[in-house]
């Protein structure tokens, strides 16, 4: 069992987003290590220039430094994919909810932290962590 956290798109996003509440405890979550997919990290780079408005250099910037503070991302893959349909299906999941379950998964992380999913939720060895709760 990996001890690293998975890292769901939102921690990223908080990371980087305004001042609120959740934004500390992204940038802890993040400072303390874990593990993310190359599709986290795209759905940053969306988010992060469709709703935030950051430039490519802030974009850029941001990614260069969870490289370095992350484990290499876990790549997409049709193994992948194919987990991500089970998973869809077994627990009635939305896809691309079920492809980051599957990538945390492959990286035998035993926590998965986001706020998009059930706290609490267990699927296989994972558990379904949202930091924010207690905040």
């Amino acid at each position: 069992m990996n001890a690293k956290p998975f890292l769901d798109t939102n921690i990223l996003i908080y990371a980087v987003a305004p001042e609120d509440h959740r934004s500390t405890i992204a940038r802890d979550l993040i400072a303390n290590g874990g593990i993310v997919s190359v599709q986290v990290l795209n759905e940053f780079v969306n988010v992060a220039r469709r709703k935030l408005r950051r430039d490519w250099r802030q974009i850029e910037g941001a990614l260069d430094l969870l490289r370095r503070l992350l484990d290499p991302p876990i790549p997409l893959t049709i193994d992948l994919h194919e987990s991500a349909i089970t998973l869809a299906r077994e627990h009635r999941l939305a896809f691309y909810d079920a492809l980051i379950v599957a990538a945390a998964s492959r990286a035998n992380c035993a926590v998965l932290f986001t706020e998009d999913m059930q706290d609490g939720k267990r699927m296989g060895t994972l558990t379904i962590r949202n930091p924010f709760l207690a905040a």
